[in-house]
């Protein structure tokens, strides 16, 4: 898949912390509108709506008063709609897919109020996973959920926030992580066992409590990680209150962003002009809506933004929150992680284009 060399469209509609939900999903139908994104459905196609119904507790996902909008937009296609996540590798509701779906109801995502299904298939089941040759630098076959694949279309809806492990992420991680089986976002962690910092250590075990293959010890009052059994999911680093964990980076760490990445492709592998992105600019929080609790905001409300290209919109959005924020606050969040490398990637495998032209909307 390649993107032409031009550069590709990035729709823009600012929202403010002030705006009620109402005005934002007015707002929304307008950029759903004007920018024309969802022309390439027709009559009868299944359109996969990629979400991340958010962890318990947490309260950064994108609300379902504007995902009902993406739906009801879709279904004016004459398009079937339906929602769409998968299950984790880390502990918590979202880890099989009773769970999940149970979550993702108390968030309000019920049929009763979106009008379309709401799927997490269980991914343990085979016929729920298809392996996609790739043949790329660190990926040669990747484990994808196969409703992704077997989808007509994908319009993916997401949360633009910081993420302990890549810097930031939006529509990019969407779908290389979020598309992935387990055993697909087990190859990504791969390799990347976390270290504990002695110094920073207090012994507080909360890295202990939601490590899912008990890979974490207390011993002397401080943490220890045992590499044999780590699977590298980068829970602890988040709950860590001390910041006493890390990845090692120069034995590889960096490497993750890459894999998900080439994840990324597989799930477009099939797709050209077949995907839409919608990001999600608002309650911007230093940590993906994986975290267990209400994440505070660490920019102002930027707005949402809609593309056909995946690395245009991305790289609009952390431009737009570089600017409201006057620096750059993913790098001060995360100061280990090349948060651009992402794009870089993304953009030598032909996922899409650095170079964007915004197009504001009132």
């Amino acid at each position: 898949m390649s993107f032409p060399m031009k550069k590709s469209r990035v729709y823009f509609i600012p929202v403010s912390e002030t705006d009620k939900s109402e005005v934002i999903a007015k707002k929304l139908r307008n950029l759903l509108s004007e920018s024309r994104i969802l022309n390439f459905l027709s009559r009868g196609q299944r359109a996969a709506v990629k979400m991340h119904f958010g962890e318990e507790g947490n309260t950064g996902f994108v609300k379902p008063e504007y995902v009902l909008a993406v739906c009801n937009a879709i279904l004016d296609k004459g398009a079937k709609a339906f929602l769409s996540d998968t299950n984790t590798l880390y502990k918590g509701r979202r880890t099989n897919s009773r769970d999940h779906l149970a979550l993702a109801a108390e968030h309000g995502f019920t049929k009763e109020r979106i009008g379309v299904d709401i799927i997490i298939p269980d991914d343990a089941k085979k016929e729920n996973t298809i392996d996609i040759p790739i043949n790329q630098k660190f990926i040669r076959t990747a484990s994808l959920v196969r409703l992704f694949v077997d989808a007509d279309a994908i319009v993916a809806i997401n949360h633009f926030k910081g993420h302990m492990m890549t810097g930031f992420g939006g529509a990019l991680k969407n779908l290389g992580m979020g598309c992935a089986s387990r055993v697909g976002k087990l190859m990504e962690h791969s390799g990347i066992s976390p270290i504990v910092y002695e110094q920073k250590c207090v012994g507080c075990g909360e890295c202990v409590k939601v490590c899912p293959v008990k890979a974490i010890s207390l011993k002397n009052n401080k943490s220890v990680i045992d590499g044999l059994k780590c699977i590298g999911c980068a829970t602890c680093i988040a709950v860590c209150p001390y910041a006493a964990i890390d990845v090692n980076w120069a034995s590889g760490g960096s490497t993750m962003a890459e894999k998900m990445i080439e994840y990324a492709l597989a799930v477009m592998r099939g797709k050209k002009d077949k995907v839409a992105f919608l990001n999600f600019a608002v309650k911007i929080t230093k940590e993906c809506d994986c975290l267990a609790k209400d994440d505070p905001r660490v920019s102002p409300d930027i707005g949402i933004l809609a593309s056909l290209d995946p690395v245009s919109i991305d790289k609009a959005s952390f431009d737009l929150v570089i600017k409201a924020c006057g620096r750059d606050i993913f790098k001060e969040l995360h100061p280990h992680r090349d948060s651009a490398r992402q794009l870089s990637y993304a953009q030598e495998l032909g996922l899409g284009n650095l170079d964007y032209e915004l197009i504001t909307l009132a």
